[in-house]
């Protein structure tokens, strides 16, 4: 009988998710190099770095407001896009599953926000590892609607409990269900009744950096049950563009400030378990003085090593898209030699061109304060309670955490507590704790030799030193990144060659690609959202098109020319 149920169930699943599959042609791929095959690519979209989002069969039976599945047309709706090489079919790309003893989990992976699709006459074009033109905040919100409706109204839990539990569920069944549900959604209506700004932060735009504090610090280092320190999310309120992935695992520096160092699996693995813990990770450290370090980072920690490791790797595949349309070499030709000049005479490549950096097989990437918005390092400054990790220090790499600290330095301490911890899984014995004082970089493994660089404290700004520096990318690929400045606050690459003071207000975000000014079309029907910026006299409102005024004085013709060669990179 109960081979017989569960049978029923995972049926069930699949009859929900199947009818969710698109129909849609086939996207056109953009050439990025022979490396990024279709067998990469594939194992790209599903690979399982450790996020922990929902129970599948949860989702699965959750409804929208209109009464279609919650999942229908693989999340079309907030710009995700579909997979048809999913398992079970009708996940979107980046959206991951996991089998767990309580049953399969479903997540999220980096491509889910990291893979591009625009339009150009009606055909689609799929770019991988390109920023997402998703609307994750819209995503959050009505998930934790969908959730809420289950338990607060009779017939939606029970339609729920039927999907789940199958036909003819007994109470106890039921009872249990409604606890694990009412569990799962205290964390997480939290985090979304504190985090989520009222001002949205509109598809392809996200601050992460605050999710990832809010979710690290309010949710996770708390006493448990619950986990929770609610005080410490506070709203995400300066949202940037996502960045394209090609050769970011070879830039000196990653994130916007430019805090991460590259250079290494090491380097690579700390910038991404931070993203993990960011994006549905289950993390609960808690002290043990038999553990390395005197917190246990790992027993209820979700990372998947294998597979963060895995994806970077993969990461590293994807070339920069080519251009898939006609280009006018001439005009590109002339293009090339504006981009190498100076930048004083308008040119590019003293800050993106493609230079050694400070490690082998690197490329330069300058951190500069080009006058662009600033809001991001207020939350670089955040400070927190730090609940169960207070005192916490990692040795030769970190101070003991105050009671009240950075969420910076909690969440270097989380990261490279955990990487200490995979690398070496020592219990120790009470008499021998004093060597964890005396332990000296050399004592460990080469795996982690480079974790004292992993993270990069940016220089604490105040009034007299009022200095927001951000990366520099080199800029292949660049067409396919709209929209532009770390904030996505300039449409396109024409806009960007205008001075601050006229560039756009307000432009609608959306999939519909134009390709004369290198950017986001002026129409847009994919979301009835228009993001509105402000000038230079508001450079912190999170939204100032401000700054970045390269390029500017050129004459029409050459930044024509200029615009032209770009499309080549």
């Amino acid at each position: 009988m109960l081979k017989i149920r569960l049978v029923s169930r995972i049926a069930s699943i699949f009859s929900l998710l199947l009818p969710a599959v698109s129909l849609a042609a086939e996207p056109v791929a953009v050439d990025q190099g022979s490396k990024w095959t279709a067998s990469a690519r594939n194992d790209f979209y599903s690979r399982d770095q450790g996020s922990r989002l929902i129970p599948l069969r949860w989702i699965a039976a959750l409804k929208q407001p209109n009464g279609k599945p919650f999942m229908d047309e693989s999340l079309d709706r907030y710009g995700y896009l579909p997979n048809k090489a999913s398992v079970p079919a009708g996940l979107p790309v980046g959206f991951t599953v996991t089998n767990e003893e309580s049953g399969q989990v479903i997540g999220m992976n980096c491509s889910a926000c990291h893979t591009r699709q625009i339009e150009v006459a009606g055909t689609a074009y799929r770019i991988d590892g390109g920023p997402g033109i998703v609307d994750f905040q819209s995503f959050l919100a009505d998930l934790d609607v969908a959730v809420n409706t289950v338990l607060t109204n009779q017939q939606a839990f029970a339609d729920f409990a039927h999907a789940v539990l199958g036909p003819s569920p007994d109470s106890k069944d039921q009872k249990k269900l409604r606890e694990e549900v009412e569990a799962w959604h205290l964390p997480y209506h939290t985090l979304v009744k504190r985090a989520l700004p009222s001002q949205p932060w509109g598809p392809a735009r996200l601050d992460a950096v605050s999710m990832i504090f809010n979710r690290l610090a309010g949710l996770d280092i708390g006493p448990a049950p619950t986990y929770m320190i609610p005080e410490n999310i506070q709203p995400a309120t300066a949202p940037v563009r996502y960045p394209f992935l090609w050769n970011a695992g070879i830039q000196d520096k990653t994130q916007w400030p430019g805090f991460a160092n590259n250079g290494n699996k090491i380097l690579g693995l700390s910038r991404n378990l931070g993203e993990v813990f960011g994006v549905f990770g289950i993390f609960h450290p808690k002290k043990d003085k038999s553990h390395l370090l005197g917190i246990d980072y790992q027993s209820n920690n979700s990372a998947n090593f294998q597979g963060l490791i895995a994806l970077e790797k993969l990461m590293n595949k994807i070339g920069a898209p080519k251009w898939p349309w006609k280009v006018d070499q001439t005009l590109a030709s002339k293009g090339k030699t504006i981009y190498e000049r100076k930048t004083a005479e308008g040119g590019c490549a003293d800050c993106h061109g493609i230079m050694p950096g400070d490690k082998p097989k690197t490329w330069k990437t300058p951190i500069m304060d080009v006058g662009t918005d600033s809001k991001e390092y207020e939350i670089l400054g955040r400070t927190v309670k730090t609940g169960v990790l207070e005192g916490a220090k990692i040795p030769f790499l970190a101070k003991p955490l105050k009671p009240v600290d950075t969420a910076f330095s909690v969440l270097g301490t989380a990261v490279l507590g955990t990487i200490l911890q995979h690398y070496v899984p020592i219990v120790m014995r009470t008499k021998d704790m004093a060597q964890i004082d005396s332990l000296e970089l050399s004592a460990l493994p080469p795996e982690t030799e480079s974790l004292q660089d992993a993270f990069i404290a940016p220089p604490a700004v105040s009034e007299e030193t009022s200095v927001y520096a951000y990366e520099s990318r080199v800029l292949e690929g660049i067409w396919a990144a709209a929209p532009y400045l770390h904030n996505g606050s300039v449409p396109t690459l024409a806009e960007l060659l205008k001075p601050a003071a006229e560039r756009v207000s307000s432009f609608k975000i959306g999939p519909i690609y134009d390709t004369v000014n290198i950017g986001i079309a002026v129409e847009q029907t994919k979301f009835d959202y228009t993001l509105q910026t402000t000038d230079c006299s508001d450079r912190n409102s999170g939204n100032s098109r401000c700054g970045h005024e390269f390029g500017t004085t050129l004459s029409p013709d050459d930044k024509k020319a200029l615009l032209e060669y770009l499309k080549t990179l």
